[in-house]
């Protein structure tokens, strides 16, 4: 079992800044791909940007160019830098990590954080 616990939500001014961190814990060593999610008030859960153990990332268009994600293995740790925020970021975001049970003794499993609140306000 990995548990993912996420921190620095928060209220802040559009064009202000944020940094949201996801540190896993338990069964880390069969995690592949780390990540966060959102989901806003009345729509659906969106993928905001994911990164490989290796370090490769994606972002969704709308994050791309303002949000960064990096990962640090040692620490089982993501972390989720958010510029130029607008309000329309204001959402739950969700830290999410993916076992795809490649590696030996792994299985497949998907896990996810409690979410944090992030909201931008105009």
């Amino acid at each position: 079992q990995v548990q993912l616990v996420e921190s620095g939500g928060g209220l802040v001014q559009a064009g202000g800044s944020l940094r949201l961190s996801c540190a896993a814990s338990g069964d880390t060593m069969c995690i592949d791909d780390m990540g966060w999610y959102r989901q806003a008030p009345g729509k659906e859960r969106e993928l905001v940007a994911q990164i490989t153990r290796g370090g490769d990332t994606w972002y969704a268009d709308s994050m791309e160019g303002r949000f960064t994600l990096s990962r640090d293995n040692a620490k089982n740790t993501v972390y989720l830098q958010m510029n130029s925020l607008i309000p329309e970021d204001t959402a739950v975001y969700y830290c999410n990590a993916d076992q795809f049970g490649l590696q030996a003794m792994c299985t497949p499993e998907t896990y996810w954080g409690q979410g944090i609140q992030v909201t931008v306000s105009s």
